[in-house]
């Protein structure tokens, strides 16, 4: 911690990487990697114990969710935007690419882990839709 109380933390690696614990919350990063490139997502998460928060700090990102039944169902989208909150509801089966620029904030829960967040494979129909979907946004994907 600095002289003035406040710790400052330089965000330099990719993929995803705590910044800040207090108590029950997280904060953390998520840089553009392999893993996020539209390409490569076959799975897709959720949180069984509490919501999750995104910020799109830098470059592009796009949020897909796939409902909050027992597994991803229908695929939708949104094209993340600066200074704009994304709270993915407790549930909710998500992803999400982002370009190489691309840095999103998160927050959630201290004990967000693989314990209370499992994983699923997507179908090759899902996969086509996510596929689908980046040809929607502006060149973003042109390059994958």
């Amino acid at each position: 911690m600095g002289k003035l109380g406040i710790d400052i933390i330089k965000i330099q690696q990719q993929g995803y990487t705590p910044l800040v614990a207090y108590e029950a919350w997280r904060v953390a990063v998520l840089r553009y990697c392999l893993d996020v490139r539209v390409d490569q997502l076959v799975t897709m998460q959720r949180h069984l114990k509490t919501d999750e928060v995104f910020v799109l700090m830098e470059g592009n990102c796009v949020l897909f969710t796939g409902g909050d039944g027992e597994y991803p169902e229908e695929i939708k989208w949104v094209m993340m935007e600066k200074n704009q909150l994304y709270n993915v509801k407790k549930g909710v089966w998500h992803t999400h690419a982002l370009d190489e620029e691309g840095s999103v904030l998160i927050i959630e829960n201290e004990d967000t882990s693989d314990d209370n967040s499992p994983t699923e494979a997507l179908n090759d129909h899902q996969i086509d839709a996510i596929k689908k979907a980046s040809l929607s946004f502006d060149n973003f994907f042109q390059k994958y």
